[in-house]
């Protein structure tokens, strides 16, 4: 499959973008030469175009990507719409390539030049994008969102389909992992118990855990832990003896040990500061 490799070390420049509808079902595309890459993102309809080598037909949810230099012209009347974005990027590591052979490198993306997206987040940043552009005319701002576009992009168009089917896998487990103790960080939680809720041995979840998040599980629950005492010590009135409790500490005399190690702070000096914090900038 033909892709475009993009230089995305600095962010691109846009040129312009925009939404188009349409005006009517006889409306076909005009005949031009690109000077910049044009990204089409299909909303609604069917779009008929082409360039010198092959005729493209855009579904809503498809994409398109154009060099620059490309003889672009409609070939069929369409009655559509879509997302379009105008743009240059710089010309070292930037050029055409095949798909299928490449490999992932520091500073660069690449991009089919013809898809389906697979969620609705692209149509969402082009819109936040139309936003910026007709709020903030801020040509930084602008351009570093087109460039998180076309980032999306290659994440939906490229390494969701090419990342191993294990590593995606294991990812997600990772990411279940998190979910469930970010909603009962205020549980008594264990390795031994977190690894009986997902099916799996305490060890391999412990070295899946920590391979991806660089922490053992047992520090990741032990962050969790002083994030909701600190939470605990801060919005409650509950004592310490019984936020220890709460936690699944034996005592409160191994809470504050725990949580100093984690503060450096003791958790009664840790709610005082808070308060005075608090009552500082009120």
């Amino acid at each position: 499959m033909l892709g475009y490799k993009l230089n995305v070390e600095k962010p691109l420049a846009l040129r312009m973008t925009g939404k188009f509808v349409s005006p009517s079902s006889d409306w076909i595309h005009m005949s031009r030469i690109l000077t910049d890459y044009e990204l089409f993102v299909q909303t609604k309809g069917q779009l008929y175009i082409a360039d010198e080598e092959e005729q493209h037909v855009l579904q809503e949810g498809d994409f398109l990507l154009m060099p620059p230099r490309t003889k672009q012209f409609g070939y069929r009347k369409s009655d559509c719409s879509f997302y379009w974005m105008h743009f240059t990027v710089d010309d070292s590591l930037t050029g055409c390539c095949d798909v299928d052979s490449y490999a992932p490198e520091m500073g660069s993306i690449i991009i089919p030049r013809q898809g389906t997206l697979n969620n609705d987040k692209i149509v969402v940043l082009m819109k936040q994008l139309q936003d910026s552009v007709r709020s903030y005319q801020d040509q930084t701002l602008n351009n570093y969102m087109a460039t998180s576009i076309l980032c999306e992009l290659y994440n939906q168009a490229y390494l969701s389909k090419n990342a191993p089917n294990k590593k995606l896998k294991q990812l997600q487990l990772y990411n279940d992992i998190v979910d469930y103790m970010t909603w009962n960080r205020f549980e008594q939680l264990k390795v031994s118990q977190i690894a009986d809720h997902f099916g799996y041995n305490s060890k391999y979840l412990s070295h899946l855990f920590s391979t991806i998040a660089g922490v053992s599980l047992k520090q990741y629950i032990m962050q969790q832990k002083i994030e909701a005492a600190s939470f605990l010590l801060t919005d409650t009135n509950r004592t310490i003896n019984e936020i220890a409790l709460q936690l699944g500490y034996h005592d409160s005399q191994h809470f504050m040990k725990s949580f100093k190690q984690m503060t450096n702070l003791t958790p009664t000096e840790f709610r005082n500061s808070s308060a005075n914090r608090l009552l500082f900038y009120v």
